[in-house]
């Protein structure tokens, strides 16, 4: 095992864990290598002017002053002020440091914790679809619709699993059945293109019932995603039906490409609330056909398993995982971590 480096030293606990989304921020706390997470309210991002104000509030309901912080964002990180994709908080790890009283600070990506969970995750906490993959040191993916979108990879190589990092939502995406071509003009382009984050997230199945809708010629009535995706399981409402049918065709798409990116024979694992409330329609065929439907290589696609992961906090968990057992994983850290 190489010898730790300042920068890759283990940080001190007690810890304060931090999964930061654009709408919710779920917060816990580990006393030590040994202690079981000290699980908070989740927060809303949008009652709280700066993630230091909502962290402040949630410490107040702890016994316990954490002496670091690991922070999962969404998006990239990148300089001293890290502002969200999504929501409007910035994350300024030096001021946390002078106004929290914590002397270690890792900011990472969200789908990076996402990562570091799938790889000690247990049967009881995913959804096999497909055959289970044998081989459970291969390289992983995983990806989740939420607020936006989110990719990363997880690599296995000398005896350590290291999560990559990207910004995978954000990739064209575009039309291949003739259904398709009808919805495709229907969508908002943004500078330009249609990127998979614009119909494969929360906003983005709006946006899909919306433009199906319009192709049909029918004035739409559901306002709100949880709306569609509730007529669309209930088989109420033909459009909705049809949205959620193309929403996981989507997405199947989607991962098979993000398979055969990172080779992923260990798996490819759809994360996030969304994907476990949409589960009856990805256990579904047009999943698993749109996600194998990747000729000349769709026999080797039939072989790599997806997942849907049904752990309730698995972001959180994937970072207790990092911070009790750093040396399991090769996190990158350098220019993402902050000491006193």
């Amino acid at each position: 095992m190489p010898e730790l480096n300042h920068s890759d030293a283990p940080l001190p606990f007690p810890i304060l864990i931090g999964d930061i989304g654009g709408t919710n921020a779920r917060f816990s706390i580990i006393a030590d290598a040994n202690s079981e997470q000290q699980h908070f309210p989740v927060v809303q991002t949008a009652n709280f002017a700066t993630i230091d104000d909502a962290i402040k509030l949630t410490l107040e309901k702890s016994s316990v002053k954490p002496r670091a912080a690991i922070l999962a964002m969404a998006g990239p990180v990148q300089g001293d002020e890290i502002p969200l994709t999504n929501c409007d908080w910035v994350i300024r790890p030096k001021t946390m440091i002078a106004n929290l009283g914590m002397d270690d600070v890792l900011v990472i990506n969200d789908f990076e914790a996402q990562a570091l969970a799938i790889a000690e995750i247990a049967d009881e906490h995913r959804e096999t679809i497909g055959e289970a993959s044998e081989d459970v040191t291969a390289s992983r993916a995983v990806l989740g619709p939420g607020t936006g979108l989110g990719v990363a990879g997880l690599i296995h190589t000398q005896h350590q699993w290291i999560p990559v990092p990207g910004e995978g939502g954000h990739i064209d995406i575009g039309p291949r059945s003739e259904r398709d071509l009808q919805i495709w003009p229907h969508l908002e382009p943004i500078e330009g293109r249609i990127s998979a984050e614009q119909i494969i997230c929360g906003r983005g199945l709006q946006h899909l019932y919306h433009a199906i809708c319009t192709a049909d010629g029918i004035e739409p009535t559901l306002k709100e995603p949880a709306d569609i995706t509730t007529h669309a399981l209930a088989g109420t409402n033909p459009q909705a039906e049809e949205t959620l049918t193309l929403f996981v065709t989507y997405i199947g798409r989607l991962a098979g490409d993000i398979a055969m990116i990172f080779m992923a024979r260990g798996g490819v694992y759809l994360s996030g609330g969304i994907s476990q409330k949409i589960l009856p329609a990805l256990q579904k065929p047009e999943f698993r056909a749109a996600f194998e439907d990747k000729a000349p290589h769709t026999e080797m696609m039939k072989t790599i398993p997806t997942h849907v992961v049904t752990h309730p906090l698995a972001a959180l968990s994937g970072l207790a995982n990092y911070a009790r057992k750093p040396e399991r994983f090769g996190l990158a850290t350098d220019g993402r971590r902050w000491r006193r």
